[in-house]
């Protein structure tokens, strides 16, 4: 019985470092991504992006419309007002900052810069 509680312990641990290992190569690959218009960019390398989302409402059926605002980090201060954004979840930058800036679709003025 020994034997078998050690061996599940190392294999046990063994998973665990395999993880942590991972972990770190695909953090990017489970982030949330989000697609949004930019409604400020006043401040210093952080813009205000609406994300609109539709949802269904439970007894009439009907289809509403949800904005939230998220502020993302824009290291480059390349996001200008209008532009549409792809933003990515990230650590905690300041108190209300849990968003960074992934790219950038559409300018403002029309311009496509990301096909797809």
């Amino acid at each position: 019985m020994a034997e078998l509680k050690t061996k599940k312990t190392t294999k046990i641990a063994s998973k665990k470092t395999d993880v942590v290992k991972d972990a770190s190569k695909e953090t990017k690959l489970h982030r949330r991504t989000m697609t949004g218009v930019v409604v400020s960019d006043k401040m210093m390398k952080t813009c205000v992006v609406r994300v609109e989302r539709q949802v269904k409402n439970a007894m009439y059926g009907k289809y509403i419309v949800e904005t939230n605002k998220f502020k993302i980090h824009d290291e480059d201060n390349r996001c200008k007002v209008g532009d549409l954004v792809l933003i990515v979840e990230s650590r905690p930058l300041s108190r209300e900052k849990r968003w960074a800036l992934q790219k950038i679709i559409r300018t403002a003025s029309g311009e496509v810069l990301v096909k797809g």
